[in-house]
């Protein structure tokens, strides 16, 4: 008996090092993949999120990532930020688009979230995002007064309102401070 149970510990000893040396040449093989994908879809949210934007460069010395919009002239377009909320199962993860001269709300673009499946996950969805575009920065961004929260998920569509509010002002201010339209 006491020989079986060393060959178990020995079998099990085993795979539980195969399994973690695959999970490790799995991870660093597609960490490169994960990261150029993710990159890729920040820089479609950045041109999604500023109307009449063509391409945009970061904007450094900034408590956000920030970036400022280019139109096809090489003028700008606008800024956007990434802002983080806590959500109901975890950080929401947003990119929001700014019109600094009228002090507006061009765009926003979840990022990512851990939300409920089917409930909070579908603040990704455009219904719900795009109510936020033309909405002034200093909006109340009250769910069910002047954002249609999704249903079955108040806290999620909350967060996302609150985190906006939060945001905008401070986000607005040091676009402003590092050069940014006046």
């Amino acid at each position: 008996m006491k020989n079986l149970t060393a060959k178990l510990i020995i079998v099990l000893a085993l795979i539980s090092i195969g399994s973690g040396f695959f999970l490790a040449l799995t991870y660093t093989y597609t960490i490169s993949h994960i990261e150029a994908n993710a990159a890729t879809e920040q820089e479609a949210a950045i041109l999604e999120t500023l109307p009449g934007a063509v391409g945009f460069e970061e904007i450094s010395g900034t408590d956000f990532l920030m970036y400022k919009g280019l139109d096809a002239n090489g003028g700008e377009a606008g800024f956007a930020y990434v802002a983080e909320g806590g959500g109901f199962q975890g950080v929401i993860t947003l990119m929001v688009g700014v019109d600094p001269e009228q002090e507006m709300v061009t765009g926003i673009k979840i990022l990512s979230h851990s939300e409920t499946p089917g409930l909070g996950a579908r603040i990704g969805e455009a219904a719900f995002q795009d109510q936020f575009a033309q909405k002034p920065i200093n909006d109340s961004f009250e769910v069910n007064g002047d954002v249609d929260g999704v249903t079955g998920a108040t806290v999620s569509s909350k967060a996302v309102a609150v985190t906006l509010k939060q945001t905008l002002p401070q986000a607005l201010e040091q676009y402003r401070v590092s050069g940014g339209a006046k």
